[in-house]
């Protein structure tokens, strides 16, 4: 949760208990549970609407993941899926055979 392990989650709870004291800190957890509790509501009301404004293929997917929106990822995933349908090795394309001894390699003045 957030990079932090059991041993710094337990430091937090024994410095706001020295802090804010036993007595306070029922009320501050409880505050702390509604905070998250509105915010992932705004989030997922936020998520709704976008899913709704952009319609189409996104319309009524309440799982939606922003990450999918990123150009970068759209271009990596499309790149992945094209390499993974190409089924010859990377060592073989652009080559039928090895060349012969004193064999010159093919020259082609349009590409230089």
């Amino acid at each position: 949760m957030f990079g932090m392990g059991w041993p710094e989650i337990l430091v937090i709870v024994i410095v706001a208990t020295l802090v804010f004291g036993p007595d306070k800190l029922p009320d501050l957890a409880r505050q702390a549970g509604r905070f998250l509790n509105t915010a992932r509501k705004m989030i997922d009301n936020a998520k709704n609407d976008l899913a709704g404004e952009i319609g189409g293929d996104f319309a009524g997917i309440k799982d939606l993941n922003l990450r999918d929106l990123d150009p970068r990822e759209i271009v990596r995933r499309n790149i992945i899926e094209a390499m993974e349908a190409d089924d010859t090795p990377a060592a073989d394309k652009g080559r039928s055979r090895p060349l012969a001894e004193g064999e010159r390699a093919p020259y082609d003045a349009e590409a230089t």
